[in-house]
């Protein structure tokens, strides 16, 4: 049987709108996130990027070593560089670390959750950037999923 792994949400389904609690327009707290599979992993690693934005794919979240019992990210994870389970969290586009929501300049924007099942934790400190972490990922990922909504500014929604 091939590996699989499903990556869900209970604030919005796939190719929906992204609750404007989740965004620069509301409170910019990050979305609960919450996964299964058919196989054992050594853990997590999740990156939220923008293809749609003018200047190229925007890094909006990046978050790793989240620990192989790990099924879930809560709603409003702490912008820190270390959680208290271990999942350490890295820079994104704007040189923050942790979650930053939609803020498209303009037009309906993707935001695409990527979770990587991996063979264990990688080898970086907390603030890698996503570049970094695809990196230390090579070689190592035993399964992915995507998850993607949309967003445009002056939706009301959620």
């Amino acid at each position: 049987m091939p590996l699989m792994l499903f990556l869900l949400s209970p604030a919005f389904g796939e190719g929906e709108w992204i609750p404007a609690i989740h965004t620069a327009d509301g409170e910019d707290i990050s979305p609960p996130l919450v996964w299964k599979g058919n196989f054992d992993a050594g853990s997590f690693a999740l990156i939220c990027t923008d293809p749609d934005a003018p200047s190229g794919e925007w890094i909006h979240w990046v978050a790793y070593d989240i620990p192989p019992d790990a099924r879930a990210l809560a709603e409003a994870i702490p912008r820190v560089p270390a959680l208290p389970d271990g999942t350490l969290q890295g820079t994104n586009d704007w040189g923050d670390t942790g979650y930053g929501g939609p803020a498209p300049p303009s037009g309906t924007h993707r935001y695409v959750f990527t979770l990587f099942a991996l063979d264990g934790p990688v080898d970086l400190g907390p603030g890698a950037s996503a570049e970094q972490l695809l990196e230390a990922m090579e070689g190592r990922i035993l399964a992915t999923a995507r998850l993607t909504g949309i967003y445009a500014r002056g939706w009301i929604g959620g």
